[in-house]
């Protein structure tokens, strides 16, 4: 997977994230109003959903492109629509 993804981007999106839900648990430590902790949670919940986006974009752009590639096509497509079912239930 690791030649699939360009990693500092992912990394640095997931440091993004980890600092969004550190500030969310901040922020119920303050008695911050609910309705502004659930916007940062939309927030975090929405950067998470993209990093998956990220990661699904790269398998399809290289490790389903490289099975078709070789001639295995009918196996590439069911693994690619066995994640994509997957992620769609996220």
């Amino acid at each position: 997977m690791k030649q699939c993804m360009d990693l500092d981007n992912l990394h640095r999106r997931l440091s993004k994230i980890e600092g969004q839900v550190a500030a969310i648990d901040r922020m119920i430590e303050k008695d911050i109003p609910c309705e502004d902790v659930l916007m940062q949670v939309n927030a975090a919940k929405s950067a998470l959903n993209k990093v998956g986006s990220i990661i699904l974009e790269g398998h399809m752009n290289h490790c389903v492109k490289d099975a078709i590639d070789k001639g295995d096509s009918s196996e590439a497509i069911k693994d690619l629509s066995k994640i994509i079912d997957y992620y769609s239930r996220i």
